[in-house]
């Protein structure tokens, strides 16, 4: 699906990141990996490569303008396209405390990472696709962004600030048939953050899990490989039509819907 097109993911050091780079490199691309520490982003550019992949790696600081059009510059240089960009940056915030007991630099922190570094990396993705005429830009946020989710800080406000930036830079280069698109997932219980979560509180991150798998429509929650093969495939030439958008991969997550149907089954069950 993605043969012949060259794909650059920031901070692709990450679990997630590093599913979709292996998902787009499966699927025929080239990946330019990219990380403010070089040593995890090679070792993923190593495994890319043993499974007969094409990858690259190079440590680019995604806050860093210079650094990100220097290393644009060396892609078209060595590529001739830049078809895919993916800023997959982590936003350091701070949960589990009521914003009203926040202070002013945890709040502000995740926003401010969030809308420098994906402003960075999408507009000097953006000019280069709108030369080639070609493209796509894709972000990825949480389900926190859609609905009213308490304790996350400012993480939710993060996320709901790079849909409406997704959403209006569409509306700006989707005339030069570059496209712009935003995955929303509700997290994947297989990542890493979740994973080592487990291994230090296995039973409260049961439960947390659980609760959050129990809100979704589907009972469950998405995997990093469908994380990944909704990436590969809004990266196609088979979404070719989908622009200014958030995908929702959350498996339908919605506000207390659990608790609906539970009582609902409940009523049923006894015949009311």
């Amino acid at each position: 699906m993605l043969t012949s097109k060259n794909a650059i993911i920031y901070a692709a050091g990450g679990s997630v990141a590093g599913a979709i780079a292996k998902g787009f490199a499966a699927a025929g691309a080239t990946v330019f990996l990219t990380g403010r520490t070089l040593a995890p982003v090679q070792k993923l550019a190593d495994e890319i490569i043993a499974s007969g992949g094409r990858a690259h790696a190079a440590q680019v600081d995604a806050l860093d303008a210079d650094a990100v059009n220097e290393h644009l510059k060396m892609v078209i240089e060595k590529a001739g396209t830049v078809d895919i960009s993916f800023n997959l940056i982590d936003l350091n915030p701070v949960q589990g405390l009521p914003l009203v007991d926040m202070n002013v630099a945890d709040f502000v922190r995740p926003v401010t990472i969030a809308m420098q570094s994906h402003f960075i990396t999408a507009t000097a993705a953006g000019r280069m696709m709108m030369k080639q005429r070609s493209g796509v830009i894709l972000s990825l946020t949480a389900t926190s962004s859609g609905i009213g989710y308490p304790l996350t800080g400012a993480f939710s406000v993060a996320c709901s600030a790079m849909e409406c930036f997704s959403r209006s830079l569409a509306s700006e280069i989707g005339i030069y048939d570059v496209r712009v698109v935003n995955i929303r997932s509700a997290g994947s219980p297989d990542s890493r953050v979740f994973l080592e979560a487990l291994g230090e509180n296995p039973n409260g991150m049961k439960m947390f899990l659980d609760q959050m798998a129990g809100d979704t429509m589907l009972k469950r929650l998405p995997l990093m490989a469908d994380i990944a093969n909704t990436a590969v495939f809004l990266a196609s030439d088979m979404a070719k039509a989908i622009t200014g958008v958030t995908v929702d991969v959350t498996c339908g997550t919605t506000a207390a819907l659990n608790y609906k149907t539970t009582d609902e089954a409940k009523r049923l069950q006894a015949g009311l």
